[in-house]
């Protein structure tokens, strides 16, 4: 609680402030009880004549006036309680929000984003109901537990046990329900709502492949067993451990008669003054509506207790993540090369290293490509220089300096980097390209477009680049996306580009444009050559390349230029072999008519091969690395070989 309240900063007190109020306004809240017993007490006293009885009227305003004073009170003292929960539940969303911003980038990858959005809004929002309503209601409550107990041995002790006995029960019944299993079931409670609001969010996103091959929600299993699993939890708890104690918590305390009436019926024959005793009894028996009410609030804010402390688990948890640290005397790099150094990573909770003793140099203004089979350690590797991740072993060096010693925001500023799957903020497309530079001036975003090839799709967007993104029915293709992300980090003019897969979601057209933009890219603002590190599947996009580092297993496993490594024959050649094979395959009509059959046939064999294959090839290939322009015009290479003339 001393934690969750921190939260809170100045307006701590106003909590404190606002149980008070309530608690007094519990208090208060007994007065109209004691006056309607003041009037049963002097009906009894004057019977059968009612008349006499000349305080009645006087006994009726006190109890609307303590009935209004302890609604005033509570008013007040939820104002209170509302003020600092307010600002407990907005400065908890932003200390998380905030340290997220300083987590490294790899973090996310390895937390869901549904995962998170839950607990930095869910968890801020649990912990709001408790210090703006449960709080204060406890602080009522208890003090009315402590005046009820005053009450019920003030006028008879032995009707006071009786009723009192209704609320032993209760308690022992809630503590039942919540003590022990209950906080276990709290937890799993709690994550099995983030484990849905997690699949949810990735069922949402793939709505539309569900809809393609008409499924149901069946068909995202992930999603369907966290509904299944919710369901099957919540009803296991709420019928095999809370129905019974439930059940005879509420009995009890909505039936103290059960237990005051025997009683009173005992004591009764033995009393001198019956007029009194039966005054009394009126007593216990109108105060005894208050005990409902109390128990209720208990078992709410224990409720409310479990609920919050999950949740500043859980916010603690975020706030426990791994962050960025600015080094305190950071070193400014000498140039732009990139060197791994012996580089060891292993991902948090795996077994086996994602990348063990690499070490190759990518030279300033060079372009050195990364290639393997999948789950080689290319993305791994790539993701280290912009420090997503931290080194396990080794050091990754950029200008000489190990990025570990240079200040991130510096860091940054000197790498742009383009993934294989992009998402645009729903803005304007003018908006989503400053993203990179904010200070970026309307002409210079248009220069940045039209260098990566966008300026199609800058002419059939209604608004051009003042278009949302996501509204109105304008969406974008999945190439399209990627050269707005081009056109994002032209602008950001950085000297060291990273580029992972970059045409993955490409048909042929976008990829002729993309390439284009890639040599665009490639050359600095001005004319100066960018360091480029690069991954790639489809090998024909670095044939050219001025080095190439083939990982297999985490390790580096050969490396070279294009021709070098065929020339050895080993996991790169084969690779190559693979793709030629791949890239020529096609599908012809039997010459029966019955069926069709593949047909693979050598790429070299340029007739055999289908237009889309032969225009997929050569578009794959436009892009040539600076270095590599030369000797690619010296030995005349055509435009089938990949080569520019």
């Amino acid at each position: 609680m001393a934690q969750l309240l921190d939260f809170a900063g100045p307006r701590k007190a106003l909590t404190y402030v606002g149980c008070a109020l309530s608690a007094i306004s519990m208090l208060v809240s007994f007065g109209p009880y004691i006056c309607i017993w003041f009037v049963a007490r002097d009906l009894i006293a004057v019977a059968p004549n009612w008349g006499a009885a000349a305080n009645i009227a006087v006994y009726g305003w006190w109890a609307l006036g303590f009935a209004v004073l302890s609604i005033l009170l509570y008013f007040a003292g939820l104002m209170c309680t509302h003020l600092a929960a307010f600002r407990c539940a907005s400065n908890m969303r932003k200390q998380t929000t905030e340290h997220l911003m300083r987590t490294s980038l790899g973090y996310f990858d390895t937390h869901a984003s549904g995962a998170l959005r839950r607990v930095v809004d869910g968890c801020a929002a649990s912990t709001e109901g408790l210090l703006a309503h449960k709080l204060p209601d406890t602080a009522g409550s208890v003090a009315m537990i402590l005046g009820m107990l005053v009450m019920f041995f003030v006028f008879d002790w032995r009707l006071g046990l009786a009723c009192l006995a209704a609320v032993v029960i209760s308690m022992l019944c809630m503590m039942k329900m919540m003590g022990g299993r209950g906080m276990d079931f709290m937890t799993k409670y709690q994550e099995s709502l983030v484990r849905m609001n997690k699949t949810g969010t990735e069922y949402v996103r793939g709505i539309p492949v569900v809809k393609v091959f008409q499924q149901t929600v069946y068909s995202f299993k992930a999603f369907h067993d966290a509904i299944q699993d919710f369901t099957q939890l919540a009803q296991d708890y709420a019928v095999k451990w809370c129905q019974k104690p439930q059940a005879l918590s509420l009995t009890f305390i909505n039936g103290v008669v059960v237990f005051l009436v025997p009683t009173a019926i005992l004591l009764a024959p033995g009393e001198q003054s019956l007029g009194a005793f039966l005054a009394n009894f009126a007593f216990y028996t109108i105060f005894s509506a208050i005990i409902p009410t109390a128990m209720t609030r208990v078992m709410f804010i224990s409720d409310a207790v479990q609920t919050s402390t999950d949740a500043m688990n859980r916010v603690n948890s975020v706030l426990a993540a791994p962050v960025i640290e600015a080094p305190a005397a950071p070193k400014v790099p000498a140039g732009n090369a990139i060197a791994f150094d012996d580089v060891s990573f292993t991902y948090e909770g795996a077994e086996e290293p994602a990348l063990s003793h690499v070490s190759f140099e990518v030279p300033a203004g060079a372009t050195v490509a990364l290639v393997g089979p999948s789950g080689g350690g290319k993305t791994t590797a790539a993701s280290l220089v912009p420090r997503f991740w931290d080194v396990s072993g080794g050091a990754v060096r950029l200008g000489g300096v190990d990025v570990r010693e240079i200040d991130p925001h510096d860091l940054m500023g000197r790498v742009a980097f383009v993934f294989q799957a992009n998402r645009l903020f729903k803005q304007s497309v003018l908006e989503n390209v400053r993203a990179a530079r904010p200070e970026a001036t309307r002409e210079e975003v248009l220069a940045a477009l039209s260098a990566a090839q966008c300026d199609d799709i800058v002419e059939k967007l209604p608004q051009g680049i003042d278009t949302v993104v996501g509204a109105d029915g304008v969406y974008l293709s999945g190439g399209e996306v990627q050269r707005l992300m081009l056109a994002r980090a032209i602008l950001k003019d950085a000297p060291v580009v990273v580029l992972d897969e970059a045409t993955a979601f490409a048909d042929p057209e976008n990829e002729a444009k993309i390439q284009a933009a890639f040599g665009r890219l490639a050359r600095g603002s001005g004319g100066e050559p960018r360091t480029v590190l690069m991954i790639a599947h489809r090998l024909s996009t670095v044939r050219n390349a001025d080095l190439i580092v083939v990982l297999e297993h985490g390790r580096v496993a050969e490396q070279g230029t294009h021709d070098e490594l065929l020339a050895k024959g080993g996991l790169y050649a084969r690779m190559w072999a693979d793709y030629e094979q791949a890239v020529a395959w096609r599908i012809t009509s039997d010459t029966s008519g019955k069926t069709a059959a593949p047909v693979t046939v050598n790429a070299s064999e340029g007739s055999e091969c289908d237009g889309s294959a032969y225009s997929q090839e050569r578009s794959a290939s436009a892009y040539v690395s600076p270095q590599r322009r030369a000797e690619a015009t010296h030995r005349g290479a055509s435009d089938s070989e990949g080569g520019e003339a």
